[in-house]
């Protein structure tokens, strides 16, 4: 301030800036006017010599302290005699009113403020070995429930939410949509996951592992790059690597994540993910159940650990090791992924190993004497692969990259139609790209709810039936209820037929998929859950993410559900140990078989797949039951 300031301005000014530091100060200046009205009382008391009637004077410290306990309590007065001592009295009594009533307002706001701040969310989180979720989708309630159940072995388990949301409708939605917690703590805080200062609120220094969501909104994609690039270029971070699992929409933004996260960053395909999997179920039914089992925490598992007793081992003699887990590959000192290698190849000295099993607890190399019916293992025999028609009603974003999935697969001759309203269509058709001239790309204009019209397509005569969801036109609910209304057309344009049609449907809401039931559709790819069961399967292992895209890749070895008279001769009861040795000599490994009856159990609703048996179960096969392998065709 300038030398030529006011001193009233200049004093008005230093209140108005302490007045502005908040409750401490206010209660300050409560302090000093009550300091000053006792000090001024008593010294007026000493001067003056005023006493209540037939008492005696009072000194300075004797009438500060009269001052005071009027200023405390009101009721102090009632007992002073004498109009002189009196008015002192009221005086003092009157400014302590005014202090402690105002003392009272302040206190309250105070509370009420730092109460907000409560419900805002923004202290910091003290917790360690804690995982972290950023941001906020609906998969989210996924995601938690598959790591509350992660987390049931741990002690004193913590999962911490952050994302641009208040703190109350977070923790109300998640008690409202997680049952059961078990023994997991939830914890949120709102704030924005890209900002530096924010993302230190929930403490990632000491976390566990970090997941970071596509949030809901325009360029999702955008906000999970940043987001991850605060993480791994914070300043102040950690030297310990980060395990960090996040979802990518779009594939074009993948290699710029996979830059900024470096070695420290799993990410997930979210739609490439979801194509993938629908044309591998739209080609051999019941193979989402084969995915979903392998992702669900409350199943089988993929682990991968050392396992020193391998070392000099060749795979096939490691798969026949085990009695109850399915050794399916290796990893390693670099950290690659090797699914289904060479019978022949040789586990080497710190190698680790790729297994299902239902818990890391129960992986021991079997000790009992292996038990295999060799007469009844059956030859190779080769087919040629026929020409496919395959027909997707229904479309979205992941249409091209499940075109174009298809079109690595499909034998020459194969035929492709598009039925669907959705705008600019035809646009979206003439840019679709396909691997090779196997396959031709026909398209229809209708609308795939109305039985006329899809009557009109000649259905019955399609190997294959997909239907999509009008996701990128419709909310997650309407889209999935038009799906619904398709695939309950299509099951009377079957029952009229007289014949099965194979459908395979993407939903969106897996509650849904408990109502389409009804649809005898014969899969159901549920995208916002298998997304959710993958990226917490990728913060809990770090090279999950290297594995499912070495299942999903054409060029590697992936899933199939063949016969099991292909392999065995049937009619007798088998161990599962000579179908894997029946897989072995071609090649392959068996992780599993499907069996459908009415007097097994349901599997866990997985339609009759069973993922990772125990091989020294003799079990009675029959002509319809399949086999679950690994192979590179």
């Amino acid at each position: 301030m300038s030398k030529d300031t006011p001193w009233r301005t200049r004093l008005r000014y230093q209140f108005d800036k302490s007045m502005a530091a908040g409750p401490i100060a206010l209660i300050g200046w409560l302090a000093v006017i009550s300091l000053l009205v006792i000090i001024a009382a008593g010294a007026f008391l000493a001067l003056t010599r005023i006493a209540p009637e037939g008492g005696e004077p009072v000194g300075f410290l004797e009438g500060a302290w009269e001052s005071l306990m009027r200023t405390m309590d009101a009721g102090a007065m009632g007992g002073d005699v004498g109009w002189s001592f009196r008015g002192v009295s009221l005086f003092v009594t009157v400014a302590g009113i005014f202090v402690f009533s105002a003392l009272i307002g302040v206190l309250s706001s105070g509370l009420e403020s730092k109460l907000e701040d409560l419900r805002k969310g923004r202290s910091q989180v003290l917790e360690d070995d804690h995982t972290i979720i950023l941001n906020w989708s609906p998969s989210i309630f996924d995601v938690i429930s598959e790591l509350v159940i992660a987390n049931t072995s741990r002690r004193k388990p913590r999962i911490v939410i952050m994302a641009n949301k208040d703190k109350v409708e977070m923790e109300d939605e998640i008690a409202t949509k997680v049952s059961d917690l078990k023994n997991t703590r939830i914890i949120c805080r709102s704030g924005d996951p890209t900002d530096l200062h924010d993302l230190s609120i929930v403490n990632p220094q000491t976390s566990r592992s970090v997941i970071v969501l596509s949030p809901e909104g325009d360029d999702p994609d955008s906000q999970v790059i940043k987001s991850v690039l605060a993480l791994v270029h914070d300043p102040n971070r950690r030297a310990k690597p980060y395990q960090i699992a996040a979802e990518i929409r779009d594939s074009k933004n993948a290699d710029v994540a996979r830059i900024v996260g470096g070695q420290e960053l799993q990410l997930i395909l979210a739609d490439g993910l979801i194509s993938r999997i629908v044309v591998h179920s739209s080609r051999q039914l019941g193979l989402s159940a084969v995915y979903s089992e392998l992702l669900d925490f409350d199943g089988c598992e993929i682990y991968t650990l050392e396992q020193p007793d391998l070392t000099g081992k060749s795979f096939a003699a490691a798969v026949m090791a085990y009695e109850n887990s399915t050794l399916i590959g290796l990893c390693d000192d670099d950290g690659k992924i090797y699914l289904n290698p060479s019978p022949s190849r040789i586990f080497k000295p710190g190698e680790r190993a790729v297994i299902i099993a239902e818990d890391d607890a129960a992986i021991k190399i079997g000790k009992n004497e292996i038990h295999i019916e060799k007469d009844a293992i059956l030859p190779v025999e080769v087919r040629d692969p026929a020409p496919e028609r395959t027909l997707i009603l229904g479309w979205n974003r992941r249409g091209p990259i499940i075109t174009f999935e298809l079109s690595r697969y499909v034998a020459p001759g194969s035929l492709l139609t598009i039925a669907a309203d959705t705008p600019e269509l035809e646009d979206e058709i003439s840019a679709l790209k396909v691997a090779n001239s196997n396959m031709a790309v026909d398209y229809r204009i209708i609308d795939t709810s109305n039985r006329a019209e899809l009557e009109a397509l000649d259905i019955p005569g399609y190997d294959h039936v997909l239907v999509l969801g009008y996701s990128d036109h419709m909310a997650p609910q309407p889209a999935d209820t038009r799906t619904l209304v398709t695939l309950l057309q299509l099951r009377k344009i079957a029952e009229r037929a007289g014949r099965h049609i194979s459908v395979v449907s993407e939903m969106t809401d897996v509650r849904n998929r408990e109502l389409a039931e009804v649809t005898r559709a014969d899969d159901f790819v549920v995208s916002n859950k298998l997304v959710s069961l993958m990226l917490a399967q990728a913060s809990e292992n770090a090279s999950m993410a290297a594995i499912f895209e070495e299942l999903l890749d054409e060029d590697g070895s992936e899933i199939y559900i063949r016969p099991v008279s292909d392999y065995v001769a049937i009619g007798e009861p088998l161990t599962f140990y000579t179908i894997c040795l029946a897989a072995l000599r071609r090649g392959e490994v068996a992780i599993g078989y499907r069996r459908q009856r009415d007097d097994d159990a349901d599997h866990r609703n997985l339609g009759g797949v069973t993922v990772n048996p125990t091989k020294s179960q003799k079990l009675l096969y029959s002509e319809t039951d399949r086999i679950i392998v690994l192979a590179k065709d």
